[in-house]
């Protein structure tokens, strides 16, 4: 049977790394994109020429590598020096350099705040290019697994098990130790005093980490990666992990502002709306967010940094066959604001002292005020027992952003096709990034270097998704017409050196010609 026939490896070509490289391969992008940036500016840590030993590598390389990397799922240092050597798109980008794979590692790890600065660059020239319209935005969070865990993990609650453990086990051990004394068993004693020895160092463990979960004054501490946290997945699943906020515009779907924290989402709003803000430099825009983002406080504060909030409205309560029925939950209560009264659903007039109290959410650090609203008809009303289980009648609480969220319960209640938006925007964007890329976890330790890592992963999505926009050549073609102050200048000039040998080229030429006219 005829089979089509591959070429010898014995066979020599004549030909160069350009001619591996299509016009519409990614890596031309990467190429034109870094090339076009002034990284020292920007931030990035450059590599400083040694008086000994062999030349650095410039810090436009590493950069090269991992956005390649990124973009192709690798962002292990190993595999991405192996890369450098088989690669011939790698090959093509870094004109066959080839660095070592602890030298890559130290670039991700030593530019954190660059990488972020980078992302928001690049956001930048997408708006530029008018692929961002920054009318709409959609901002949610998804959890991004540490480098710690859960055993790494302690609290007031596992701590206390761990020494009432050690404590209970050390008695168990005496107990035994006494027995086996007196019946002189060498060996069984020996044993006995070895792991009341190793308990006793256990006790002492968990009592430093005791000191330092009370003065870090946080709920819990993390022993590999201390900034992790145990965080809410979803339903009751807890891991030691991040969370990444995104902030997505809808023109596209495009990212404009990403950052991680190591909290969860109830305060997070305000943070990341105004981020993006700044990113589209925009006067205002709207943005759409899930019940998980509702904070009386964060829909003031984006209100007035005049930004339009429609955040989902949570439950306000449940009824119960002992207290409240739906007749009666506080949304069935109407707020005056004229004369700063609730009327209730029987038409009696809840009033106020005008006394502002002080309430602290339980494990965090944040309190706000409120008022107190009463009336002296329930002790009479015959629905009371539907209304209310209080003995002196029914309370209603007004904290002092109730404005900000009735405006927004509003414009949530007359917008339900744009909210419905919300999903289609940015919920993909995770599933790409994490089921189809695998980046669901971090092995970077702090903060600081994760945020650097999630900015990175967030710019190389951008790229990506712009690419299948317009495609490189057009991507390109924007790029060279990009106005940046970040933009490479680039300058053209002639060292001494070389102007020289052009001179004596020149004096040998002219003397050439005349040696040649005189024997003429």
């Amino acid at each position: 049977m005829q089979h089509i026939q591959g070429i010898s490896r014995n066979q020599l070509q004549v030909s160069s790394l350009e001619d591996t490289i299509s016009a519409e391969n990614p890596v031309r992008f990467i190429d034109a994109f870094v090339g076009n940036i002034d990284l020292e500016k920007l931030g990035f840590t450059p590599r400083v020429l040694k008086s000994e030993g062999r030349p650095s590598f410039d810090t436009v390389v590493f950069l090269k590598i991992y956005l390649y990397g990124y973009l192709n799922g690798i962002r292990s240092s190993r595999r991405l020096e192996k890369e450098c050597l088989r690669n011939l798109e790698m090959q093509w980008l870094l004109e066959a350099i080839s660095p070592n794979y602890h030298s890559i590692a130290d670039f991700r790890k030593d530019n954190p705040q660059a990488l972020k600065q980078l992302f928001k660059l690049f956001v930048s020239f997408l708006k530029e290019a008018d692929l961002i319209s920054g009318n709409t935005i959609a901002i949610d969070g998804t959890k991004s697994r540490a480098h710690n865990s859960k055993k790494a993990n302690f609290n007031q609650k596992k701590i206390d098990k761990h020494l009432a453990y050690i404590e209970a086990k050390t008695e168990e051990y005496l107990t035994a130790l006494e027995q086996n004394d007196s019946q002189e068993n060498t060996t069984t004693i020996t044993n006995i005093q070895q792991k009341i020895e190793r308990l006793k160092q256990n006790k002492i463990r968990y009592e430093l980490l005791e000191e330092q979960l009370q003065a870090s004054g946080e709920p819990q501490v993390s022993t590999t990666d201390p900034d992790a946290r145990a965080l809410l997945v979803q339903g009751q699943v807890v891991e030691v992990s991040y969370n990444i906020q995104a902030a997505v515009d809808d023109k596209h779907n495009l990212v404009v502002a990403t950052h991680t924290i190591n909290r969860n989402d109830k305060n997070a709003l305000s943070a990341i709306a105004k981020e993006a803000k700044e990113n589209l430099e925009v006067a205002t825009f709207t943005v759409l967010v899930d019940k998980g983002y509702h904070n009386g406080r964060e829909i003031e504060t984006c209100k007035k940094d005049s930004i339009t909030t429609i955040v989902a409205v949570p439950d306000q309560g449940k009824s119960n066959e002992n207290g409240t029925q739906p007749d009666y939950l506080v949304s069935k209560f109407i707020y005056n604001k004229e004369n700063n009264t609730y009327t209730c659903p029987e038409g009696q007039i809840l009033t106020t002292s005008g006394s502002w109290h002080k309430k602290t959410r339980d494990g965090e650090n944040t309190s706000y005020m409120f008022q107190k609203y009463r009336t002296s008809a329930c002790k009479t009303c015959p629905v009371k027992d539907q209304c209310t289980s209080r003995k002196g009648g029914r309370e209603i609480d007004r904290s002092q952003y109730a404005d900000a969220v009735e405006e927004n319960q509003k414009r949530y209640q007359a917008n339900p096709q744009l909210y419905r938006k919300r999903q289609e925007i940015n919920e993909h964007i995770f599933g790409t990034i994490k089921r189809k890329w695998g980046y669901n976890y971090t092995d970077l330790i702090g903060l600081e270097k994760v945020n650097g890592e999630h900015s990175l992963i967030m710019l190389v999505y951008n790229i990506k998704r712009s690419i299948n926009i317009l495609g490189v050549p057009d991507l390109i073609a924007k790029l060279h017409t990009w106005n940046s102050p970040y933009k490479k200048k680039f300058l053209f000039c002639l060292k001494t050196t070389y102007l020289k040998l052009y001179l004596a080229q020149i004096i040998f030429e002219t003397n050439q010609n005349t040696t040649q006219f005189r024997v003429a």
